[in-house]
């Protein structure tokens, strides 16, 4: 079965580097997992945090489920994510290590369940950037100029 992207962080590959990525599962209420599978979800501003030997997902936006009662759920609480002891430790290891973050790239369901890929990742500079959309732009270019077609022996005679 394949798997159904709810959300994705663009914004992500731009402002970090990523070292690695591994897949979480995610603690949710009945109204959340409603509001995921209407496509519903926003990961622009979020991060996660290890937190008392678990890591908390933070500022994940999933919006209130349209059909829900007075039991819908607040759409920007902390999400607890699912992961083996081994890896858990190990990110926290690396974590605690100067400059490194935990953000999540995608949010998806696989196979039924609500999955986060979460990236093990070094914020980048300022220049750091502006080199990689220059690399992207010089890239574009190239690939335009082989794209055009050859326009030498066909001037005015």
């Amino acid at each position: 079965m394949a798997e159904k992207l709810i959300a994705a962080n663009r914004k992500a590959r731009h402002e970090y580097y990523i070292e690695e990525s591994l897949e979480a599962g995610l603690v949710l209420t009945g109204t959340e997992v409603k509001s995921l599978r209407s496509g519903r979800a926003s990961l622009a501003d979020a991060f996660a945090r290890v937190e008392r030997g678990e890591i908390w997902l933070h500022h994940l936006h999933i919006p209130p489920y349209e059909k829900g009662n007075i039991f819908n759920h607040d759409p920007m609480r902390p999400r607890k994510l699912l992961l083996h002891r081994r890896e858990l430790q190990r990110l926290a290891g690396k974590v605690e290590q100067r400059g490194y973050t935990l953000v999540p790239l995608r949010l998806y369901f696989s196979r039924g369940v609500a999955k986060v890929e979460l990236a093990l990742a070094r914020g980048k500079k300022l220049y750091d950037k502006r080199a990689a959309i220059g690399e992207r732009e010089a890239r574009r270019e190239a690939e335009r100029a082989l794209k055009r077609p050859a326009a030498v022996g066909k001037g005015r005679e």
